[in-house]
């Protein structure tokens, strides 16, 4: 047997090694087409679920068991663009939210500019406010404002309260601010699954107010995946696009280890995930996060991290997929 065959054999074996994601080089974003990143901060939740920051680690502990080509695309991603682990956003002073967030923006500024596309794994849902202040307008935007597709099974649009337990730029919160700072345009933004349950009557008029364009989880139902497919393209159509996957917009037979989870009513199964993921393909992404995952409650065979890391490879898939276009 080769060397070649030998050293395949090992990088499957999850136990083995220093985990990075999916077994890339732990390199900077410097000559990179795609960054991908650990993002460890759980107190942009304000709950006691707190263990999110664990997320980053659990995925690269199982990555290395994740498909290594895309059958459907007919693509190997790690040939088709230049992918590296850039490690973990650093957090001196990780019971600050507001501190925290302030660092997310400045790791990702550097990726910003050195032209790499992150793709990043959390963390609770605050994150995405912080990487978004930085690729918003940013350098591969082409100073355009985001458009967001998101999936959740909550808004994240809380503008009716100030804060979520001491936490501004809290998890409740990004969809509102971000798009306040002029980093995100809703008008051209999908938010897709929602099904939280409510504790006012009203919880979604703040993303109408904004102008997002709302599918909740019983619309998916009534209309169907493919009519929903359609509406993702024709919004994103032409926009710099950022995918954020909050795990709880899955079923939690599928997800179970997720904070905020949401039983009482069907969650995304993973087909139904994935091809709604899919959506975005060919269209122009600029970045991508999974969040909200919480590994001390995952089952023994670790099944939600392992479902975070194939949606994880779709993301990589699609952008690795649109640089070798670029190339050609």
């Amino acid at each position: 047997m080769t060397d070649t065959h030998l050293n395949s054999m090992m990088e499957n074996l999850y136990w083995w090694g220093i985990p990075t994601l999916f077994r890339c080089p732990n390199e900077g974003p410097e000559g990179q087409d795609i960054a991908l990143v650990g993002v460890p901060h759980s107190t942009g939740n304000g709950t006691t679920e707190r263990d999110q920051h664990l997320g980053p680690r659990a995925v690269r502990n199982v990555s290395s068991v994740a498909r290594r080509m895309h059958g459907e695309f007919q693509l190997d991603p790690w040939t088709a663009a230049k992918i590296a682990d850039v490690g973990d956003v650093p957090f001196p002073r990780a019971n600050d939210n507001e501190d925290c967030i302030e660092q997310i923006t400045r790791f990702y500024t550097k990726i910003d500019e050195a032209g790499a596309r992150p793709i990043s794994v959390g963390g609770d849902h605050s994150i995405t406010g912080g990487i978004v202040q930085a690729l918003g307008c940013g350098k591969i935007t082409n100073g355009e404002p985001i458009s967001f597709l998101h999936f959740d099974a909550h808004t994240d649009v809380f503008t009716k309260v100030d804060h979520f337990l001491g936490a501004k730029k809290s998890a409740a919160h990004w969809g509102a601010y971000l798009a306040d700072q002029g980093k995100v345009d809703p008008t051209r933004s999908m938010q897709i699954g929602l099904r939280g349950h409510a504790r006012t009557l009203d919880w979604l008029e703040p993303s109408y107010e904004y102008g997002y364009n709302v599918v909740t989880m019983k619309e998916f139902r009534k209309r169907g995946i493919d009519d929903v497919v359609a509406q993702i393209r024709s919004v994103l159509d032409g926009r710099p696009v950022y995918i954020t996957f909050d795990l709880d917009c899955l079923d939690p037979t599928i997800a179970p280890a997720v904070s905020n989870i949401e039983p009482g009513e069907k969650g995304f199964d993973i087909d139904e995930a994935v091809a709604l993921l899919r959506a975005a393909r060919g269209l122009n992404i600029v970045g991508a996060d999974i969040v909200c995952m919480m590994p001390t409650k995952d089952s023994p065979n670790q099944i939600t991290a392992l479902t975070a890391s194939a949606l994880m490879f779709e993301m990589i898939s699609m952008m690795a997929e649109n640089t070798q276009e670029a190339k050609v």
